[in-house]
């Protein structure tokens, strides 16, 4: 079982119930899935770069990044549609707990001037997205074998929630929220 599992089903879970003060267990909110995202837009003059990016992201997850393809052409970014233009990562589970770990406690704060996370960047359903403007904060990728930096948009989705509930959630999983 990861580690962060573990927390939240002792830890987590009590300290839920007596803040919002409610006796069932499966109306409190929980994370359902963590969504990493890169858009590589500049994969369209190189081929390489969209290979090099999913496999850094594959390393980053622990598991396969799926390409996407532009479902639209736009002209003003000599886009077409069918183009492959990003990748992404859907992590559920262990992947997803051992990946929050890792974020907190060993990327996050190895950003260059860190003070904290945005507490607003919730969606109204108690859904939290973030962006990292490169990839090299995990220790998973070598910064000699790296050509370019590449950003990343993580969004937490979460069940049961509202933003307050969320922002608790995630504050007890450890997120490093700035003070407004």
């Amino acid at each position: 079982m990861a580690r962060l599992m573990e927390v939240y089903t002792k830890e987590i879970l009590p300290k839920l119930v007596e803040k919002f003060q409610r006796s069932n267990v499966n109306s409190l909110p929980r994370l359902e899935k963590v969504v990493i995202n890169m858009g590589v837009g500049k994969a369209l003059l190189d081929k390489n770069r969209m290979e090099q990016a999913a496999e850094q992201l594959s390393l980053i997850a622990g598991q396969k990044a799926q390409i996407t393809k532009a479902k639209k052409a736009v002209s003003g970014f000599r886009l077409r549609e069918g183009l492959e233009i990003g990748c992404r990562v859907t992590l559920r589970g262990k992947r997803m707990y051992e990946f929050i770990d890792r974020l907190v406690a060993i990327a996050l704060p190895r950003i260059r001037d860190f003070r904290g996370i945005n507490p607003k960047s919730f969606d109204g359903n108690g859904n939290y997205s973030m962006g990292l403007a490169e990839q090299l904060v995990f220790p998973e990728i070598d910064p000699d074998k790296t050509n370019f930096t590449q950003g990343m948009d993580i969004t937490f989705v979460t069940r049961n929630a509202t933003d307050d509930e969320a922002r608790e959630l995630l504050r007890l999983f450890g997120m490093p929220f700035r003070e407004v």
